[in-house]
């Protein structure tokens, strides 16, 4: 018997640690295949919601924002790297020539578009979008800024561009990105990835594989102990 959980896991498109939770989640999936099926849902969560249009360069930012200096930064990038790698992720430059600046951006308008995706697609073009995103940012370093960019990315995954530009300048939902920022803080979720398993078993942050699968069994042990 196959139990079906819903994982809604709230994220950043600049956040590492995501792409890396997200790995290491399919990785225990793969574990709990014919036991635990999960529908995914990506929800909102802006690491810098004041990032300026013009974006920050990465290192910069992170120094600034965390005190850190350049050889402590040059420490966690190492480590980071060696557990995405672990994970089956890639936070390397993948592109033709020189690797442009790694680069911070505002990632408001992504999230429009991912709800916009889950709302008019489901969680599975939803899901196709972020990891999308995840490799225009990481592997491609491309400016997420610029809608031209974001729009073409959308209908890559399967959006419509003309709905997906409509969905940028929409009041409404923007809002809705907003209200879903804030449940984050009603969760008490300061910082990403955050997962919610069946609308209220909190996993924090990037965990290994095997602290998913744990996880994941005692949630549908509780489930049908309570049904």
């Amino acid at each position: 018997m196959t139990d079906t959980v819903t994982i809604d896991i709230y994220s950043d498109v600049m956040c590492p640690w995501c792409a890396i939770g997200y790995g290491q989640l399919t990785k225990a999936l793969g574990v709990l295949e014919g036991e635990v099926d999960a529908e995914i849902r990506w929800r909102p969560f802006e690491l810098n919601p004041d990032m300026p249009a013009a974006g920050e360069e990465q290192e910069a930012h992170l120094q600034r924002k965390y005190s850190r200096s350049a050889e402590e930064g040059a420490a966690v990038r190492g480590k980071m790297k060696a557990i995405a790698e672990g994970a089956g992720v890639s936070l390397s430059y993948e592109g033709e020539g020189d690797a442009p600046p790694a680069m911070m951006w505002n990632t408001r308008d992504c999230h429009k578009l991912l709800t916009l995706a889950l709302e008019q697609a489901g969680p599975k073009v939803q899901t196709g979008l972020k990891l999308a995103l995840f490799k225009a940012h990481f592997n491609h370093r491309r400016d997420l800024s610029d809608r031209e960019v974001l729009l073409d990315i959308a209908a890559g995954a399967g959006l419509h561009r003309e709905a997906a530009k409509a969905a940028l300048d929409d009041a409404d939902l923007d809002a809705r990105v907003l209200a879903g920022e804030r449940q984050a803080w009603d969760l008490n979720i300061t910082g990403v990835p955050a997962m919610i398993v069946n609308g209220k078993f909190m996993i924090p942050g990037a965990q290994a594989p095997e602290t998913y699968v744990n996880a994941l069994r005692r949630v549908v042990a509780k489930s049908r102990a309570t049904s």
